[in-house]
């Protein structure tokens, strides 16, 4: 089951979003409907709220009298969280019960208003984030709801602002144009990722990858990517690992540094024995292990090798590399090191990048561009441990 997390301003057009997925197939779990069931009439969520903020909030009928709640709660952050102290944990315990609910090969949608706020982005395989800008969502407001424009400009300020929702988004659509428009990217987005990657999961295969060798220009997307990643696997880890044992590291992890579109992480266990026992919970979080031995060259030490256990990424859209090392071994040291060596020497940094470029240009597959770059490797170990020496360094705690 691919777990995915909906979000997008208000005006935006997540709603839409969500509507063209569940044609397409998705399950949506939307949790603006649940927030308005848990405290229906008759239910303890009510009870809840007529305990907290007086009977004035029950209307005639029984039910929740919203506006009346919201003159209450508006303005008043210290009521805001009292409510959202009673609805957040019963809306959370639902989508669980919908979500477990779904059939096996379910691409579960969640649409939440307030995913980045909540802080839930790390719960899903994916985030998607419908964005507009402002004067488009001002206009749709006022034309779909009568809300007036200062009104519309209100609700969109009181909202997480464009930038924090990128952060948290593995997926921007961007809605500025026709329904069309937007539903053309979210086709694209279920036929292109969501069901190869469901597929992947359900099968708990890594995506399969081309052997074209490709290296990029450096992207300062790069950390925001791996940040998210070491989100999802701290969340679907602990309380075992948190995310000071997960590292990003490799050339996407050094500023200014040309690399393959791949992101490395590490992360650190104390025994392989640890890291089978893991390889499932992993696998369920979008990160299945690669078949084979696998092992890390130690650095100085000709013919000796450390062994490690490697997973890959089920999502099509973002390559990954995590490498499951035991703390303190040679593997674990050198990827620590020869990442902080080359952030703090851009002469280091700048004679690999140009032997990244000289690599690519001789050698046209992946396997020939790993094999080159051996020598170099073995220089570098030297080089960093010469700087470490002089520098006092020593590998950040895990």
């Amino acid at each position: 089951m691919l777990k995915v997390g909906l979000t997008g301003g208000i005006g935006a057009g997540k709603s839409a979003v969500a509507r063209r997925l569940r044609h397409l197939g998705a399950v949506i779990v939307d949790a603006d409907k649940l927030a308005r069931e848990v405290v229906a009439a008759g239910t303890d969520g009510l009870a809840a709220v007529v305990e907290a903020f007086g009977p004035g909030v029950l209307g005639a009928d029984g039910e929740l009298d919203r506006p009346a709640l919201g003159a209450l709660v508006f303005g008043d952050d210290g009521a805001r969280r009292r409510l959202e102290e009673i609805i957040h944990p019963r809306v959370r315990a639902r989508t669980a019960e919908l979500t477990a609910a779904a059939p096996a090969g379910a691409i579960v949608v969640n649409d939440v208003p307030l995913l980045v706020e909540t802080g839930l982005a790390p719960t899903y395989h994916l985030v998607v984030v419908v964005q507009a800008d402002a004067a488009t969502r001002i206009a749709r407001l006022a034309a779909t709801r009568g809300m007036p424009e200062d009104q519309a400009a209100a609700r969109i300020a009181a909202q997480a602002g464009d930038d924090d929702r990128r952060a948290a988004a593995d997926v921007v659509l961007v809605n500025n144009g026709t329904r069309a428009e937007l539903e053309s990217q979210v086709d694209r987005l279920w036929r292109e990722r969501l069901r190869p990657y469901e597929r992947n999961l359900g099968l708990r295969r890594h995506a399969p990858a081309d052997k074209i060798l490709r290296v990029a220009e450096p992207d300062p997307e790069w950390p925001a990517q791996a940040a998210r990643l070491i989100a999802r696997i701290s969340h679907a880890l602990r309380p075992s690992i948190g995310a000071a044992g997960i590292a990003h590291i490799g050339s996407t992890a050094v500023p200014g540094l040309p690399a393959k579109d791949l992101i490395d992480l590490m992360l650190t266990v104390a025994t392989l024995d640890e890291a089978d026992k893991i390889a499932g919970t992993l696998a369920a979080a979008g990160l299945p292990r690669r078949q084979g031995e696998w092992a890390d060259n130690a650095r100085g030490v000709p013919g000796k090798t450390w062994p490690k256990r490697f997973h890959g990424s089920a999502d099509p859209g973002r390559s990954v590399n995590l490498h499951v090392r035991v703390n303190g071994s040679p593997g674990w040291r050198f990827a620590l090191l020869m990442r902080d060596h080359l952030r703090a020497v851009p002469a280091a940094r700048d004679e690999y990048a140009a032997s990244k470029l000289r690599w690519a240009a001789e050698h046209g597959d992946v396997a020939g561009y790993a094999e080159a770059k051996e020598p170099w490797f073995d220089a570098e170990a030297t080089a960093a441990h010469e700087w470490a020496v002089a520098t006092g360094w020593s590998p950040p705690a895990s």
